[in-house]
């Protein structure tokens, strides 16, 4: 296949909209590979090591960890790959040092055991922060195992409040601001315009260029910083534009639900979904994933992503559902605009029980 097919510069925004970024199609194996080569190069000789979500929050986190600590390479790792960014530390980290593990949460403890064993194995002292919905068999096993759990709460705090207020001494000053307003946007209290910079620098700078940003400047982006996305943003509206022009409002039991399709920022498309009348908003993604957010008028996102395998807050869930067998299913999911996807969300919120679990 040639490169030019799956180049974004050649798609027009409508299309570049409907399908996958360029790393989508490139083999697992080699991405690995190509991963594994980078982390190694960056963590290697590191005494500290972080394994985290690489976005505001979990980035924070490492941010805050160099503070305390002096050092902290990082390990990115999205939740869905977590038993493998724990395995990556377990290989990679030095012997007899010290493990975070931040902004991230098993769906099921079995799937991180043996790679979790491993680690504790190797490195001296495993911590790990959070402030996902943890159920309480995944809680009690992870401590079991021999890990300093704290898990905050995540409708009050982020992962870097958590971080914040377990490490020991004083965070630097415009990082006890960086916490604070990456709180503001990852529990989507938006109150503070400076969270969706520091959400859309996260999304769109390599994990370490957004390190150096915020770790040299907190929350106050430099002028070359904020005409960069300026320049992105143009892109990003564009996108969340045709997102909700595609959407659909389905009226499932006692809620209204936004459904859509394409690659966007899914916060602002919930948002907008929100203003026409949904309680919930469902956005699946070119790539297979679906992200669903929720409202005052609905706190079960993390109870509907956990039924096909994923997970989150009450307002804020993600998952990928277990449909893509081969390329002509996802040929399929594009040409349809994610439809059997859509279709297997919308029968897990009518699967819902009555009662929310927590109150089970």
């Amino acid at each position: 296949m040639q490169e030019w097919v799956i180049d974004d510069n050649n798609l027009s925004p409508e299309r570049k909209s409907l399908l996958p970024g360029k790393g989508f199609f490139l083999p697992d194996d080699i991405r690995a590979e190509s991963k594994d080569r980078e982390i190694e190069a960056r963590v290697s000789g590191s005494e500290v090591l972080a394994v985290v979500d690489p976005d505001a929050d979990g980035l924070a986190c490492v941010a805050l960890l160099r503070d305390a600590l002096g050092e902290a390479a990082f390990i990115p790792s999205s939740p869905h790959e977590l038993a493998d960014g724990i395995k990556r530390a377990a290989e990679y980290a030095e012997p007899g040092g010290e493990v975070y593990i931040c902004d991230l949460a098993p769906d099921e403890f079995e799937t991180i055991a043996e790679p979790l064993e491993a680690l504790l194995d190797h490195a001296d002292s495993v911590t790990w922060y959070d402030h996902h919905q943890w159920t309480e068999a995944a809680e009690d096993a992870v401590r079991d195992a021999g890990v300093e759990l704290v898990v905050g709460d995540s409708e009050a705090e982020c992962t870097a409040d958590v971080a914040a207020r377990s490490l020991e001494g004083e965070a630097a000053e415009h990082l006890d601001e960086l916490a604070a307003v990456t709180r503001d946007h990852d529990l989507w209290i938006k109150e503070d315009d400076r969270s969706d910079d520091l959400a859309d620098l996260s999304h769109w700078k390599d994990p370490a260029d957004y390190l150096e940003v915020v770790e040299n400047h907190g929350v106050d982006f430099p002028d070359d910083v904020r005409e960069f996305l300026a320049e992105k943003r143009v892109e990003k509206e564009d996108r969340i534009e045709r997102a909700v022009a595609r959407a659909e409002l389905h009226e499932i039991r006692d809620w209204t639900v936004g459904v859509t399709y394409g690659r966007c920022s899914q916060n602002e498309v919930a948002e907008e979904l929100r203003e026409q009348g949904a309680d919930a908003a469902v956005v699946v993604k070119p790539a297979g994933s679906a992200s669903i957010r929720g409202s005052d008028g609905f706190e079960r996102a993390h109870e509907v992503a956990r039924q096909v395998g994923g997970g989150g807050h009450p307002r804020a869930a993600g998952c990928k559902p277990r449909i893509y067998e081969d390329m002509l299913d996802y040929a399929n999911h594009w040409t349809t605009r994610g439809a059997p996807a859509k279709q297997m969300l919308m029968k897990a919120f009518w699967n819902l029980p009555e009662e929310p679990a927590e109150m089970e």
